[in-house]
């Protein structure tokens, strides 16, 4: 069979011409995937500045501390700016983060930017770093551990309702909203309160350098604005992020021009009955009332 000469050299140029747009099809693929990568950070990572948020209520997350400890071993992270705002949240969730911050902070410097609020776990997290700056409308401060549980008994007797408790011991379960609170499971609960409180103001003694009856006036509980927690030395000068990344250049020597990036957590997608169950929770019962232990948190006013 003969092939008409003219049509074969069309076949030969339309392959060439396919095998040329398939190189530029794989060349934009190759480009797409390396500035994908690129923007993520995923890719050609050289030193900088990492970002990180903390915000909304503080419990314990293990992923976060995962975080604050590779960014404490990444060499390449050359400091850390840590943005607070937040009311608090539980001891164990500050103290949590005031140990992956100081881990980080052996390393290389942190550096505290308080927002809007930044108070009780969050302060606590907060004086973890080198240095903190505020803006005069900051809200911070609110040293100090709470508890709240209430009595409900009355209540219930007036709608015909008995509870009944079976427990081990007299001091199992105190304190209990469906039994009064006696004085010796009063005091019991105090000496926890105030050992987490005794805890909470070390902290703030040996990371701010305040001591006796100052000390005492600063951590009794109340809330403090910006100004006044850097003219109380609670907290180190009013500033934002460019007021951080100068002192970072100009105090710890590093370079000037470092990117700042933002490190994230992973997103988790929550199962249908996760995510039921959360709006039941936020529809029925309040923040304070979910957390996972004493509480460090700053409540300006009852809902």
């Amino acid at each position: 069979m003969s092939y008409d000469p003219d049509a074969l050299l069309d076949r030969r140029r339309l392959k060439r011409r396919l095998r040329i747009w398939q190189g530029v099809a794989i060349l934009v693929a190759v480009a797409a995937v390396l500035a994908t990568l690129q923007v993520s950070g995923a890719l050609f990572l050289g030193d900088r500045i990492a970002r990180v948020y903390v915000d909304d209520i503080i419990v314990r997350d293990d992923a976060r501390a995962q975080i604050l400890s590779d960014l404490a071993h990444d060499e390449s992270v050359r400091g850390v700016i840590v943005h607070i705002d937040s009311p608090g949240g539980t001891v164990v969730g500050g103290e949590d983060l005031f140990n992956g911050l100081r881990e980080i902070s052996a390393q290389k410097p942190v550096a505290a930017v308080m927002g809007t609020v930044a108070t009780s776990a969050a302060y606590m997290a907060g004086i973890a770093a080198d240095r903190i700056f505020v803006r005069e409308g900051t809200v911070t401060g609110s040293i100090g551990v709470i508890l709240q549980t209430a009595n409900v008994t009355d209540l219930l007797e007036s709608i015909g309702i008995e509870p009944v408790t079976i427990k081990s011991s007299e001091l199992k379960g105190v304190p209990s909203p469906v039994e009064p609170l006696t004085e010796e499971a009063r005091e019991a609960t105090r000496d926890i309160v105030l050992e987490m409180y005794d805890f909470f103001v070390g902290l703030v003694a040996e990371r701010r350098g305040l001591d006796g009856a100052e000390l005492e006036r600063l951590a009794d509980g109340r809330v403090f604005t910006g100004g006044q927690a850097v003219e109380n030395g609670l907290a180190d000068a009013i500033g934002d992020e460019r007021a951080a990344l100068d002192w970072m250049v100009d105090a710890r020597d590093v370079p000037t021009g470092l990117p700042v990036e933002t490190v994230s957590e992973p997103e988790e997608a929550d199962s249908l009955l996760e995510q039921l169950l959360g709006l039941s929770g936020k529809s029925l019962f309040s923040n304070a009332l979910t957390l996972d232990g004493l509480v460090s948190l700053w409540q300006p006013a009852a809902r």
